[in-house]
């Protein structure tokens, strides 16, 4: 046992698992510790000693607090930890990397975030900017993050934690959260949180229990100096502390004055404060109505106590531990249940009386320069009942939280208004809006927030109460509605509300409203009935958005239209052109998502083109714009990173492909973290890697949730499991990702080919199976959805179009060279030593297995080269094995001979399974016995042996068996 886990009375084994987790992250493993327990059983003891060890060890240590106050204060823990730790005189290197992240340096105190240029900020934003902060300290020296209380933790602290706790996995950090175990009835929105998150396997649950009766001794010696107590004061504190430590103190420290206490806890802790002074009492108050940390000056000034009596005062509550300083300016009580006794024993009117002076400061510098200030403000007024106050302090505070990425809280401060908005004189006049505005407000925070239905319902409701004679307000509540029917695919609905909503303003003279809506509704026809219209209404949503001034809605027009001009008209370079300039003018107007948005299509354009130099810088431009601006973890962020794993992979690239998916979480229990990690699998499966099973089984209990991830991560299942000799299970795969889309889109190209290279691997299928995956293929490639003529394709889709009829050809067992010196051409993009550099080899391999089968030797081992070269480079171990099979049945090694006698090269021509099958067929076995010995169907093994004969050109299994025996086999 480590020597810091020694004064910890009953713990060994907590403090063991805590320890462990130090251990792990100090080896670049992140972990995360969640703490639990009942109130008083010593949550914060136990991490404080982990802290304390820490930090002797060298780390870099971040503590921050949650607070009693509803969910009105985002991201308090986070700025607390970051602001006690920018204020130790040795913490240059944090303030450095705070400056890189002005995200989060608008957390602290002295922030300076302009609201204009945070507006367009969102919850990504800041949870990218931590990631990046612990990751960059990490790399210095371990991290110990720790956020205490979390069951007062708000909204946008809950998802933090559940941000970190799925993407944190080889950064040297280690997070501990500690909550009430106690607090979590059914409906606590911590409670989900917490179950989520401890199915992860990085996440340590550490649940602290009562003490034993002899702990319990143990620890009132401890409290003592050593001096053991008596077996009758061990009883009786056991037996009404029930083993609580907390408790156990109190009642110990109370029966040593002799006075005897109520059972309670909240009278023995009132009891204890009854001893102190008055102006002690005073200040314990004032500092209960506070919180549970508590400013060492604004408890000053709320107590009307001169600077000399406070400070005696503080003293005597410190000595008397009801109080402990915490940081250079600030005092916390030991618990939060004695803050809550004290403040559930003053009287009403005290209580308002002292929540209005709270508020009353909060209004005036310093301490309404402090950020949050507003929140504090809007929760003491209305416990003081001062509801203009509390009106316009949640409008602030509303506001506050939209430039501070937390959506959730800005939706809470919204709705706090419009409840008090009746209540309030001249509303309209305190909050510099009308009451519809506002809760437009509201729903678009709700939507930011991703309660996308919430935000429908909302916007719904407020629809029906506005006054249809103020169009404009109608336009844009029309507008952010059909935005949000169509991100729920209700495209029908969604058309005809942002229809609407552009019939209800007339064209002149243009309005920001009616360009907005313009913009929002060509989305809706890209693929509708009337695509037709969509240039023509481009083209006006662009011009009112330049008479206008709303650069937003003639960026998202010019995205619109670069869309449909690509992929409705063939005009892939046009579209590039406008592509760039709608990134431009989205980053001009510090709109990061729709200039992310544009990012992403303007390197898809060259990617979907084969033009992979300029794909690749245009995806970096990309990926470091995103980085650039906290945007990485955005939708848009997130798929470019993702496009840029994908354009490295295509070049052979690996080794740079591998760095970028170390960011591809394996953990994942949401559908959209899956989807991110299932690109990781496109590497993984060509390299044959061991992390593929553990990844595939996270990400399989997600399959029902995201259509295109069953597509990726079935697709590449399919593969693995073709490389891993089991076809049958790999046909299931294959043809669950054909189904996972429309008939006529490009994905089921290449779905359609690993279908028929199953198909080919149990033994060939029938010609009309075959030909339904082909004319599946073609129809891709020829019709997009909605049935209208696809004017063009990506170079990819197109070498996959080849793939499929050479599979096709060999699946119904005619393998012809051509087919496949096809596909190895068309995946070369035009450039014989680039291209899709895995592909190429992958044709390669099947080519030169056709030119062995038509005895066209020397051709195969030219191709067979090449195609083993590229496998080398790339590390493509499942090739390289397949590759070397080859090179050894047809003797295609340098220097290598044909084999023996007549057979040899038709014998040359069998794959793996065939020979293993024609082994068996030798030993005189028939299909049952072959089925049952490889753990195939016998139809499967009837196939391989019609093949097998047709191959040595053999009329019967006897004649099979001659060749096998004089070749050896």
């Amino acid at each position: 046992m480590e020597e810091w886990m020694r004064e910890l009375v009953g713990r060994a084994a907590e403090a063991a698992a805590l320890s462990a987790a130090l251990d792990r992250a100090a080896a670049g493993n992140a972990g995360i510790a969640l703490v639990s327990g009942d109130a008083g059983v010593g949550k914060t003891h136990l991490v404080g000693a982990l802290t304390r060890q820490a930090a002797r060890r060298g780390w870099t240590v971040l503590t921050g607090q949650c607070a009693e106050l509803g969910e009105s204060i985002p991201y308090m823990p986070l700025a607390d930890a970051l602001w006690r730790a920018v204020r130790d005189p040795g913490s240059e290197v944090l303030r450095e990397a705070l400056e890189t992240r002005p995200v989060l340096g608008r957390l602290l105190p002295d922030g300076d975030g302009a609201p204009d240029a945070a507006s367009e900020l969102g919850q990504q934003q800041l949870f990218g900017a931590a990631l990046g902060l612990l990751g960059e300290l990490g790399q210095r020296r371990p991290v110990l993050l720790v956020l205490e209380d979390l069951h007062w933790a708000d909204r946008s602290t809950r998802h933090l934690l559940t941000f970190l706790s799925r993407v944190l996995q080889r950064e040297r950090v280690c997070l501990v959260g500690t909550y009430r175990s106690d607090d979590l009835h059914r409906r606590h929105p911590l409670r989900p949180v917490v179950a989520e998150l401890v199915r992860l396997p990085n996440v340590t649950a550490v649940d602290l229990r009562p003490f034993a009766p002899g702990e319990t001794a143990e620890y009132l010696a401890y409290l003592d100096g050593g001096t053991p107590p008596s077996a009758e004061e061990v009883a009786r504190v056991h037996q009404r502390s029930e083993g609580n430590p907390f408790y156990a103190a109190e009642l110990h420290a109370a029966a040593r004055t002799g006075e005897e206490l109520p059972a309670g806890l909240a009278d023995l802790l009132l009891a204890r404060m009854e001893r102190l002074s008055d102006d002690a009492q005073r200040v314990v108050r004032v500092a209960a109505v506070a919180g549970r940390r508590v400013n060492d000056e604004l408890v000053r000034r709320v107590s009307g106590l001169d600077e000399r009596a406070v400070g005696t005062a503080l003293r005597e509550i410190v000595e008397q531990r009801l109080l402990e300083p915490d940081g250079a300016d600030g005092y916390r009580f030991r618990h939060a249940l004695l803050a809550e006794a004290v403040y559930a024993d003053l009287l009403p009117g005290e209580r308002t009386r002292l929540h209005a002076a709270f508020a009353a400061l909060l209004a005036e510098p310093p301490a309404s320069l402090l950020p949050r200030a507003a929140a504090e403000r809007a929760h003491h007024s209305l416990a003081a009942h001062d509801l203009p106050v509390a009106f316009a302090a949640s409008l602030r505070a509303a506001r506050e939280a939209e430039r501070m990425g937390a959506p959730d809280e800005a939706h809470d401060h919204y709705d706090r208004a419009l409840e008090l908005w009746d209540a309030v004189p001249d509303a309209d006049a305190v909050a510099g809006a009308a009451r519809e505005e506002i809760s437009l407000a509201a729903a678009r925070a709700s939507a930011r927030a991703g309660d996308t239905r919430r935000g429908i319902s909302r916007l719904r409701r407020l629809l029906a109460v506005t006054d249809p004679a103020d169009l404009r307000l109608v336009v844009k509540i029309r507008e952010h509605l059909g935005s949000l029917l169509y991100e729920l695919d209700q495209d029908a609905e969604a058309t005809t509300v942002l229809r609407e909503a552009v019939d209800l303003l007339p064209a002149d003279p243009p309005t920001p409203e009616r360009a907005g809506a313009l913009a929002a509704y060509l989305r809706t026809l890209v693929y509708s009935e009337e695509h037709a219209r969509l240039s023509a209404l481009a083209e006006e949503a662009i011009a009112a958005a330049r008479a206008t001034g709303a650069t937003d809605a003639e960026a998202s027009a010019l995205i619109s239209l670069a869309v449909y001009r690509e992929w409705r008209e063939g005009a892939a370079a046009d579209a590039a052109a406008l592509f760039g300039r709608a990134r431009d003018l989205a980053l001009a107007a510090g709109n990061y998502p729709v200039a992310m948005r544009a990012a992403y299509h303007y390197a898809r354009v060259p990617f979907d083109r084969g033009e992979l130099v300029a794909a690749t810088a245009a995806a970096d431009d990309g990926v470091r714009l995103a980085l650039d601006h906290g945007v990485e973890w955005s939708v848009f962020g997130t798929t470019m990173r993702c496009l840029q794993y994908l354009i490295h992979y295509t070049t052979g690239d690996w080794e740079r492909a591998d760095r970028l998916a170390d960011d591809f979480a394996v953990q994942v229990v949401r559908a959209p973290e899956a989807l991110v990690s299932a690109y990781a699998l496109f590497c993984e499966v060509a390299r044959g890697s061991d992390a593929v099973g553990e990844r595939l089984r996270w990400i399989e209990p997600l399959w029902p949730q995201d259509l295109l991830l069953v597509y990726i991560s079935r697709g590449l299942a399919a593969e693995h499991c073709l490389w891993n000799g089991d076809p049958d299970t790999a046909l299931e795969h294959a043809e669950a990702a054909l189904a996972a889309f429309d008939h006529h889109d490009p994905p089921a190209i290449r779905a359609a080919a690993t279908v028929l290279w199953a198909h080919a691997e149990r033994g060939g299928v029938d010609r009309a199976t075959a030909d339904a995956l082909l004319e599946r293929a073609h129809a891709a490639m020829a019709i997009v959805p909605g049935g209208y003529p696809r004017v063009w394709i990506g170079v990819e889709g197109r070498a996959w179009l080849a793939r499929v009829e050479a599979e096709h050809a060999r699946a119904l067992g005619a393998n012809d060279p051509e087919l496949w010196r096809r596909a190895a051409e068309a995946f070369t993009y035009g450039d014989p030593d680039g291209g899709f550099v895995y592909e190429v080899a992958r044709s390669r391999w099947r080519l030169a297995e056709a030119l062995v089968e038509r005895g066209r030797r020397e051709e195969a081992a030219e191709e067979w080269r090449r195609a083993v070269a590229t496998a080398e480079r790339l590390g493509a171990a499942p090739l390289l094995a397949a590759l070397r099979d080859l090179g050894a049945r047809a003797r295609l090694r340098p220097g290598a001979a044909p084999e023996d006698g007549p057979e040899g090269g038709s014998l040359a021509a069998l794959t793996a399974r065939e020979r293993e099958v024609l082994k068996l067929v030798a030993e005189g076995l028939g299909n049952k016995e072959i089925a049952a010995a490889l753990y195939i169907s016998p139809k499967t093994a009837s196939v391989h042996v019609s093949n097998i004969m047709a191959k040595l050109g053999v009329t019967s299994r006897g004649q099979a068996a001659a060749v096998a025996h004089r070749s050896g086999l």
